[in-house]
């Protein structure tokens, strides 16, 4: 079978299992809910109750985390009732990571048996009528990164050769966190997330381009850890705090700090919308 052994592929098969079998040890319960926070939001995990915390650096083959804004440590517990992994912070191609790297969370998540990945990411808005600090719904993605965590053997029992990508983000966790922003009384917006490789920052030539071909907001993170999770049968909701505006006529300099101070203040009313969701999981 395609990438089951004898191919350069099996390593990592075997590196994902080992990494999987670790963490299992030190959990009271099997996860059914993921989640993964962007650059300054720690702070969605705010609701979990936590019974074991663990640094990336402890679990066998995980990658460092080295962006500001990412602590770099996994959480376990319950999220209103749903037995929950949180990994704080995220990996990167642009930090010379391979697809496979960034997506080798995902591949444990998948074989510690989560069926559920909440997504977080701070972005650049280039729809006109967002703001800094807004939440947006991802409704859909560009991948301009260049890369694809599928390229190569195909792994038959992480899923299909060429998975469908028409619905990536599930309309139901959708319509749950649209309750949750409600119930909360949290603006929710939506849109089409597009993914760049980075680090570099978008041109105001990059930023028509981007909105010409219909984005609403810009990253360098998500597109991966989505297409993956996609492959394995998990359910993906992805939303973007809009930290900066990109305006093309009016180009405006952007700092991490300033990007992560937005994320940071946003981070508690999308741990909110994340937590309504676990409860819908649950039947709270």
């Amino acid at each position: 079978m395609p990438g089951e052994s004898g191919t350069p592929f099996a390593p990592y098969q075997l590196h994902v299992q080992e990494a999987a079998d670790f963490i299992a040890a030190r959990l009271d319960a099997p996860p059914r809910l993921g989640l993964m926070t962007g650059t300054g939001l720690g702070a969605v995990t705010g609701g979990l109750m936590v019974a074991t915390a663990l640094p990336y650096s402890h679990i066998p083959h995980f990658p460092a985390a080295t962006v500001q804004g990412h602590p770099g440590r996994l959480l376990y517990g319950t999220l209103a009732g749903t037995p929950t992994l949180a990994l704080l912070g995220r990996f990167h191609l642009y930090e010379g990571y391979t697809p496979l790297a960034v997506a080798f969370p995902v591949r444990v998540l998948q074989t510690l048996g989560v069926d559920t990945l909440l997504l977080s990411n701070a972005a650049g808005g280039l729809n006109p009528s967002f703001r800094p600090g807004d939440l947006m719904l991802i409704t859909d993605h560009i991948n301009l990164t260049g890369e694809n965590p599928l390229v190569g053997p195909n792994f038959d029992r992480w899923g299909l050769r060429f998975p469908d990508m028409s619905r990536v983000y599930d309309p139901v966790l959708a319509a749950a966190a649209r309750k949750a922003a409600a119930a909360a009384g949290i603006p929710l917006t939506h849109g089409v997330y597009a993914g760049l490789k980075g680090p570099s920052l978008e041109t105001p030539a990059e930023i028509r381009f981007l909105k010409t071909i219909g984005a609403d907001a810009v990253g360098m993170s998500t597109i991966q850890e989505t297409i993956t999770a996609v492959h394995g049968g998990i359910r993906v909701l992805g939303v973007s705090t809009i930290t900066n505006l990109n305006d093309p006529d009016h180009p405006a300099p952007a700092t991490v700090e300033a990007i992560v101070a937005v994320a940071e203040k946003a981070a508690p009313h999308l741990g909110r919308i994340f937590a309504g969701i676990a409860a819908e999981l649950s039947g709270a």
